[in-house]
């Protein structure tokens, strides 16, 4: 806990007005006084994550995000496969069509028509379940740091943690109270703690005594 006694400390707020009017009598240094002293934020213990940083390096994240990288992979071959199956068809009635009648050359192309309209279909599933698998994991892993960081700012005495993400809304944090790294390794020792304990087996159902 040394790096966390380092970066709890006094984190001042105070917010500076710009006017455009030159009649504007009052100094930067004169607004910032008044603004700290309409609230009083002396005693409030603020640190920050690197939320991005967070998340990549939650071995949580990276072994589902892998899983899903490779589902996607196998998805990408079941695809491939199929549409290049559906390529030889089309090539293949394309060469007999001469040999055909009318009546059979039609029913072939509706036939055709049917199997790409399913062939479209099946690719738009198969995104549209890994796009749900990928936002399904991104809730589970916001909602576990945001359990682990409620339980961490409850023992660590903490007011607030900040999200820190680049273009976000805070464009500049002391480098002290970053507790990234803290963060980080927490959770993946949790993570780990979680996959070595075994669950508990549920107890017998009682007999009735005879």
């Amino acid at each position: 806990m040394g790096k966390l006694s380092r970066v709890i400390g006094v984190f001042g707020i105070a917010a500076i007005v710009f006017s455009a009017c030159d009649n504007q009598g009052n100094t930067s240094s004169d607004k910032l006084n008044d603004s700290a002293s309409e609230v009083d934020l002396s005693d409030l213990k603020i640190v920050y994550i690197q939320t991005d940083s967070v998340i990549n390096n939650y071995t949580y994240f990276k072994e589902r995000s892998s899983e899903i990288a490779d589902k996607g992979k196998r998805f990408e071959g079941e695809l491939s496969s199929r549409a290049k199956g559906f390529e030889q068809e089309v090539a293949s009635f394309q060469q007999s069509a001469s040999t055909m009648t009318m009546n059979q050359a039609r029913a072939k192309e509706e036939e055709l028509v049917t199997k790409e309209r399913n062939l479209v279909t099946y690719r738009d599933n198969l995104m549209q379940e890994l796009s749900a698998e990928e936002n399904k994991l991104y809730n589970e892993v916001y909602d576990k740091i945001q359990v682990y960081l409620k339980e961490f700012a409850k023992e660590n005495d903490l007011e607030m943690i900040l999200s820190y993400t680049r273009g976000g809304a805070v464009w500049h944090a002391n480098e002290n109270l970053d507790i990234t790294q803290v963060v980080s390794e927490g959770l993946n020792q949790q993570y780990e703690s979680s996959k070595t304990t075994p669950e508990k087996e549920a107890p017998a159902p009682a007999t009735e005594k005879e």
